[in-house]
């Protein structure tokens, strides 16, 4: 089940829950994770919404840019936010871990 982010308080509340359990448990992606989400929030252009089960909002997250569908989720195998096709079985697109450059970030974002 999926959850709409309808305000900045959903949005404030699931990042928070991100990057607490990034410090605890991903550590390779605690700082990135922060500049995901503002080219998130930059680039999206209609709803953003995150994967939920029993109340609690998890790692995945959808958003639609100029109508093509992206899901960013975290990789446990390989430490990074991957961003892939439409879903989360979806081809990986882009992975971001806490050695890359914010510029590239940046570059990313502006390119979708």
């Amino acid at each position: 089940m999926a959850t709409t982010i309808e305000s900045i308080e959903i949005l404030q509340e699931y990042l928070k829950g991100v990057l607490d359990r990034a410090n605890h448990h991903a550590q390779n992606v605690n700082n990135i994770a922060l500049a995901v989400a503002g080219g998130i929030i930059w680039r999206s252009t209609n709803r953003i919404k995150v994967l939920s089960r029993e109340g609690d909002m998890k790692n995945v997250l959808w958003v639609e840019v100029n109508q093509t569908r992206l899901c960013f989720v975290y990789d446990h195998t390989c430490g990074n936010i991957d961003i892939r096709e439409s879903s989360i079985q979806g081809n990986t697109i882009k992975s971001f871990n806490n050695k890359t450059p914010l510029e590239e970030v940046k570059s990313f974002f502006e390119s979708i």
